[in-house]
C-alpha cells in the first residue's frame, strides 16, 4: 500500500467513524462502499478490517456498558446469526471466485437498501415482538455480517422498535456486532485466508477511528440529527448506486 492509498483509507475511516457516531450505524457500510468505489484494498481485506475495527470499538463501549445487554434478546439473535454468518462467508467465497461485478452488485444493493432505512424512524411497539422475529433478524444480520461484515441495519431497526431501554438496545447491538465480527475473524483465520503482512498498514485506521469517534461526541456538527441522517442517506445511496449500477450494466452486457 503506497502513501496515497493509506491516506485515502485513513480519510475514509475518519468519515465513517464520524458518521457512525452521529447516526448510530453506517460505519461498515461506508467503509465497504468507499473501498468498493476506490479499490484502495480488496473487498475481502476491507471486510476483515471492518471486523477488527468493530471489535476495537465494542471493547471501548462494553467496558462500561456490558451490564445493560438484554440477555434473552442477545441469545436469540446470536443463535441464528452465527449459523447464517457461516453461510454468508461461504457465499462471499462463491462471489469472489466468480465475477467481481456480482460482488459489487450485491454490496451496492445492500448499501442502497440500508441507506433508505435511514430515512425512516422506528416506531416503538407496545409489546415485545415474538422470539421468532429475533431469530429472523439475527439470521439476516449474520448473513450480511458473513458477506461484508456489515450486520447492522435490519437488526438495528428491529431492536429500536422494541419496548426496551435505549441503553439496553445500544449495548445489545454492540455486543451482537462484536461477537459476529470476532467469530468472522476466527472463520477467516481457520480458513487460512487472513491478509498478508502488507495488510498491517491498514491497522493505522484504529487510532483514527478512536479519535474521530471522540471528536464527534465532543464536537457534533451544528445540524439536526434528522439532517445528519439525511446526509448519511445521500452518501450511502450514492456510493451504493455507483457500485451497483455499473456492475449491473456490465453483467447485462455480458449476458446479451
Amino acid at each position: 500500500m503506497d502513501p496515497a492509498q493509506l491516506a485515502a483509507l485513513l480519510a475514509l475511516a475518519a468519515v465513517a467513524a464520524y458518521v457512525q457516531t452521529l447516526t448510530g450505524f453506517a460505519f461498515g457500510l461506508m467503509m465497504m462502499g468507499g473501498v468498493g468505489l476506490t479499490g484502495i484494498i480488496p473487498l475481502a481485506e476491507a471486510a476483515v478490517l471492518v471486523s477488527i475495527l468493530v471489535v476495537v470499538n465494542a471493547a471501548q463501549v462494553l467496558a462500561r456498558g456490558w451490564r445493560d445487554i438484554a440477555g434473552r434478546e442477545f441469545a436469540l439473535v446470536m443463535v441464528s446469526s452465527l449459523v447464517f454468518l457461516l453461510i454468508g462467508y461461504w457465499l462471499l467465497g462463491i462471489l469472489l471466485k466468480g465475477s467481481l461485478d456480482w460482488l459489487k452488485l450485491v454490496l451496492g444493493t445492500v448499501i442502497i437498501v440500508s441507506s433508505i432505512q435511514l430515512l425512516f424512524k422506528p416506531e416503538p411497539l407496545e409489546r415485545r415482538s415474538g422470539n421468532g422475529s429475533f431469530l429472523f433478524f439475527g439470521a439476516i444480520a449474520g448473513l450480511m455480517g458473513g458477506l461484508f461484515s456489515t450486520a447492522g441495519p435490519p437488526l438495528v431497526y428491529h431492536l429500536y422498535r422494541q419496548p426496551m431501554r435505549a441503553a439496553a438496545v445500544r449495548e445489545t447491538l454492540v455486543a451482537v456486532f462484536a461477537l459476529n465480527a470476532f467469530l468472522r475473524l476466527g472463520t477467516v483465520a481457520l480458513a487460512g485466508q487472513m491478509p498478508d503482512r502488507h495488510f498491517l498498514w491498514s491497522l493505522a485506521t484504529i487510532p483514527v477511528v478512536i479519535a474521530f469517534t471522540q471528536l464527534a461526541r465532543r464536537y457534533p456538527p451544528g445540524i439536526s440529527p434528522l439532517n445528519m441522517r439525511r446526509l448519511a442517506f445521500v452518501l450511502l445511496f450514492l456510493s451504493g448506486a455507483s457500485l451497483a449500477i455499473p456492475a449491473l450494466l456490465k453483467l447485462i452486457g455480458d449476458f446479451s
